[in-house]
């Protein structure tokens, strides 16, 4: 083992409790790019910027990942800086490496029937709990509303007059978005009679005067586990992600989606296009007589 490598462990382990299997990912792969530079002569902590780029294209020629490669640049660059600040060297050979650039995650989404048993499950839920729980869950799920969003309604926000609101988005940018009147009658139940006047839809007793964005997604967790589906896959970031899909399915436009979700750029809300294709790609796949699967 380099020794170098070896007191980069031992930091990790004791300045940062890096635990049994971190410090073992990181040895593979300094081993990994140990082996690479020995090969050509280089003991690893003197390795130049062209080598650590040749260790890239190696990977990329070996078929690897983009994620792989990635992690891997990423040991790479901790390791390089630590011997930078021991004053082993004087230079980072990984600053002028541009990290694999990764696939873009397609969004996780519910299906419809799971919305309904979130929604049912919600209704569930003992005392208030349950009413703010269904309001959450039908607010996010009928608006595409961010958490930041939502939490930051204010109580006339939701008039039955006004099936539109303006809400302040990223940027301090202000779109308006339709409410279902489910969302706004499950809103309005949930609010009930505040004990003491309030300006926010869901006041609360922390220092901003409403509901947390936290407290939003333990309400959540609360209603997924009542309806019996994995709480883990469940938080207003997914309510939103199958607001989008399940819009896109029946038929809504990208321009249309972009407006309501509030992106600034096209090219974020095209993600969802992907989402539709996978699920075309494993129909035809399940259930056409000339797939191979």
């Amino acid at each position: 083992m380099d020794r170098h490598v070896e007191a980069f462990l031992e930091m990790l382990a004791a300045e940062r409790g890096a635990a049994r299997n971190t410090l073992g990912a990181y040895r593979a792969d300094l081993d990994d790019f140990g082996a690479h530079a020995r090969i050509r002569g280089i003991p690893p902590a003197e390795a130049p910027a062209v080598l650590v780029q040749s260790y890239l294209r190696a990977l990329s020629d070996a078929g690897l990942s983009a994620r792989t490669a990635a992690r891997r640049l990423s040991a790479l660059r901790q390791f390089f800086r630590f011997l930078v600040r021991e004053g082993v060297r004087a230079d980072d050979p990984t600053e002028l490496s541009e990290s694999p650039k990764l696939p873009a995650g397609l969004p996780k989404a519910l299906s419809e029937a799971e919305v309904a048993a979130l929604i049912a499950g919600a209704a569930r839920l003992p005392g208030k709990r349950g009413p703010l729980a269904v309001a959450l869950v039908e607010l996010l799920y009928s608006s595409g509303l961010r958490v930041s969003e939502l939490v930051a309604l204010h109580a006339g926000a939701l008039r039955a007059d006004a099936p539109m609101i303006a809400v302040l988005g990223k940027g301090s940018k202000e779109r308006l978005v339709p409410i279902s009147r489910r969302a706004r009658e499950a809103a309005q139940e949930a609010r009930g009679e505040p004990s003491k006047p309030s300006r926010w839809l869901f006041p609360s007793r922390a220092a901003e005067g409403h509901i947390t964005r936290q407290a939003v997604g333990a309400v959540l967790k609360d209603a997924a586990l009542a309806a019996g589906l994995d709480p883990a896959h469940v938080s207003p970031h997914v309510l939103r992600h199958s607001f989008a899909t399940h819009l896109l399915g029946r038929g809504a436009d990208l321009r249309s989606l972009q407006i309501l979700l509030g992106h600034a750029d096209i090219a974020t809300t095209q993600i969802y296009t992907k989402v539709l294709d996978e699920r075309l790609r494993r129909v035809v796949e399940e259930h056409h007589p000339l797939s191979t699967g």
